[in-house]
């Protein structure tokens, strides 16, 4: 008696579990049953369920790299879910479409698909099997026909064959032979070799100086342009200490500049200044502070007053132009 009871509880739940699903449809469906070998052809999967299922968990079975020993699998799309049916949209739609393609003749099966809903593998929801027909590619049996080999050609020999290969040889030798005449003309005139004097370089601190002083003339702070005041004056530096001390400072940070100046033969003062001067900068740049006005003409004096200290004085020399006279051969 106990048994039975059971049984019929059985039948219950998996009669409940069904009516639960019971919205629940799935297909695949082939957009073509016959192919050619070679050819590729559609396999569309669909899972129609009803919208008021939001705690469905639909688990899609997994394509590998084929279906059957005979059908590959050429590409798969993701699943996305649509309404089929703009007037029923309590009806939702999971479509994923696989590329598919046969390399060998003859009818195969593709075996329906499972879906795992809820996690209940007792009851999965399996698609319709489908049949798929591949064709050989028919041959024209006429051109199989053994024929006999055709005898050469007997061709004279023409010299016109070779007429555009004369002509073409013929223009390059001119051609060379033209360079060679106007070089050797060219060389026995009488000519004068003007020797271009090299232009003098600029000391590094009179570029220093000239910009720092056009950077006071302007005083672009007093317009509000405070961090483009630093900045200016942080480049006019570091573009110095690059050309005097060959230490790359434009793309250094102000600690690697004071480290690098260990190995420099300053003085204490200068080395100080120099710190002082990029340190502020850095924090206009970077940390947006707001100096005073008395610190905008005191890291202007720093700067000068560094450039000033570690300048090192050279002599330019104007070379007068060279004229080399070649007598003629």
């Amino acid at each position: 008696m106990r048994k039975t009871k059971n049984i019929f509880i059985a039948l219950i739940f998996i009669f409940c579990s069904k009516l639960s699903f019971g919205q629940i449809r799935v297909n695949a469906v082939l957009d073509s049953s016959k192919i050619r070998i070679g050819e590729q052809v559609k396999l569309d999967l669909y899972v129609n369920y009803d919208a008021s299922q939001n705690d469905l968990k639909i688990q899609w079975p997994t394509i590998g790299d084929t279906i059957t020993g005979k059908i590959e699998v050429i590409s798969v799309t993701q699943i996305d879910t649509t309404i089929p049916d703009k007037n029923n949209p309590s009806v939702f739609q999971q479509h994923q479409q696989i590329l598919v393609s046969a390399y060998d003749s003859g009818y195969f099966a593709i075996p329906g698909f499972e879906f795992i809903v809820n996690n209940d593998t007792a009851h999965p929801f399996i698609t319709p099997t489908l049949l798929l027909e591949v064709h050989t590619v028919p041959t024209d049996t006429s051109m199989t026909k053994t024929k006999d080999i055709k005898p050469p050609f007997d061709e004279k020999f023409n010299w016109k064959w070779y007429l555009n290969y004369i002509y073409w040889g013929a223009g390059i030798i001119l051609f060379a032979l033209a360079i060679v005449l106007i070089t050797l003309y060219f060389s026995r005139k009488k000519k004068n070799v003007i020797v271009e004097p090299e232009k003098p370089k600029i000391p590094a601190h009179i570029t220093a100086l000239a910009t720092l002083e056009k950077i006071k003339a302007e005083q672009i702070w007093k317009d509000g342009q405070v961090k483009e005041y630093y900045s200016s004056i942080s480049d006019a530096v570091r573009l110095y200490i690059e050309e005097r001390f060959n230490v790359f400072a434009l793309e250094s940070t102000t600690d690697e500049i004071m480290k690098a100046f260990r190995t420099q033969v300053v003085d204490k003062t200068s080395k100080e200044k120099l710190e002082q001067t990029l340190t502020l900068s850095d924090l206009v740049k970077f940390a947006k502070m707001t100096p005073i006005e008395d610190e905008h003409r005191f890291t202007l004096e720093n700067a000068f007053d560094f450039v000033n200290g570690t300048k090192r004085e050279e002599d330019i020399t104007i070379p007068e132009p060279q004229t080399n006279n070649q007598p003629t051969q």
